[in-house]
């Protein structure tokens, strides 16, 4: 399965999904390959140290995404795409390869009026596709007393995509994790909230994913070069 967390807007939180739930899918017992499609790569770094057991490759340009990710599909239960904050075309080609799209979005009343925009490219890919990639959009650095919610809901409700009831809280340690080379529930007792909602969030999202895998069944990513 191939899945792309997208959002044409960069600072939204794209990369702390992608690292987040690439270890994830790893600890539930999965091959899993990162595919850093952001010219910055800041997390085929992150989760080299984050989760080692993670494959990663980068992948520099559309034609790269177009042409490897069938590839890829078929050396890991999971590829994660992280994908950039301003490439359009870049957002084209993971969605027209994507199987389920995550789109984190901030929680305020500019991004609502925004997140039409936001999508655009989303659509353009669903209407090619005939309705795929399936998408979720996921409330991103929401502050404890955020009271837009409903906002963002009937927005959502207008694009016709699902909201995950799960949100990522706008915490610290978020900002810290990639620093220190880890991910929140290996953090310590300071990480427990948000490793308890992140974990929650991918039980939502992908629920036929935390079953664990049987011992020894999943399959094992070829190693590749970082490009």
């Amino acid at each position: 399965m191939i899945i792309t967390v997208a959002n044409s807007k960069g600072g939204v939180g794209k990369s702390t999904l992608a690292v987040h739930l690439a270890a994830w899918l790893s600890e539930q017992g999965h091959s899993v390959t990162l595919a850093d499609c952001d010219t910055q790569h800041s997390s085929s770094e992150w989760i080299n140290e984050a989760a080692p057991n993670v494959h990663s490759v980068r992948l520099a340009n559309p034609d790269a995404i177009l042409n490897d990710l069938p590839t890829l599909r078929h050396e890991a239960d999971y590829i994660v795409a992280d994908g950039p904050g301003s490439n359009t075309e870049t957002s084209r080609a993971l969605l027209l390869r994507a199987d389920l799209a995550i789109v984190p979005c901030k929680a305020s009343m500019l991004e609502v009026r925004a997140l039409a925009k936001a999508t655009d490219v989303l659509r353009q890919a669903q209407d090619i596709r005939d309705g795929e990639p399936k998408a979720v959009i996921v409330l991103s650095m929401v502050g404890k007393r955020y009271r837009l919610t409903q906002d963002m809901k009937e927005a959502a409700s207008v694009l016709n995509l699902p909201l995950a009831s799960r949100s990522l809280i706008l915490r610290q340690i978020y900002a810290d994790a990639p620093g220190q080379g880890s991910v929140v529930w290996k953090m310590g007792a300071r990480g427990k909230e948000a490793a308890q909602e992140v974990r929650q969030l991918f039980r939502e999202i992908l629920p036929e994913a935390a079953r664990k895998a049987r011992s020894g069944k999943g399959r094992k990513p070829q190693r590749r070069k970082a490009a």
